[in-house]
């Protein structure tokens, strides 16, 4: 599995927590055990991704409302606020060489592209331009 498909489960689970309003290890074992074998390579990446964004949700989201003019968390496109939180999830609290910041902002573009609604892609943009700024 590449990364870039790490990273589309990640979104569509983080999409799911914040869709049944459940932020717990439980369900994120549940999705991993069923989406990546637990020896794959990415399948550390998500564990991961998973434990920061569950142990960092709350300042993520901070970031996010800071980052957003005029657009609360509550008001923004599921998808986008998912696509958003994994990649401040990366930017902010994976300590990863490997994700060089112009990467993990691309490839959060290309998720709200590939999944949100038409503006997405510049919405996403927008707002990780000024939390990596």
């Amino acid at each position: 599995m590449k990364r870039q498909e790490a990273r589309q489960l990640m979104m569509q689970l983080i999409f799911q927590m914040e869709a049944q309003k459940d932020f717990g290890q439980e369900l994120c074992e549940s999705f991993l055990e069923k989406s990546i074998k637990s020896d794959d390579e990415q399948r550390k990446y998500a564990d991961r991704v998973i434990s920061a964004f569950i142990e960092n949700r709350e300042a993520i989201d901070a970031a996010i409302e800071e980052a957003s003019v005029k657009w609360h968390i509550r008001r923004m496109a599921k998808v986008d606020l998912a696509v958003l939180r994994l990649a401040v999830t990366e930017l902010r609290y994976l300590d990863d060489e490997d994700i060089p910041l112009q990467v993990a902002i691309n490839e959060a573009v290309n998720l709200a592209k590939k999944f949100g609604a038409e503006e997405s892609g510049k919405f996403v943009n927008g707002i990780l331009g000024k939390i990596a700024g």
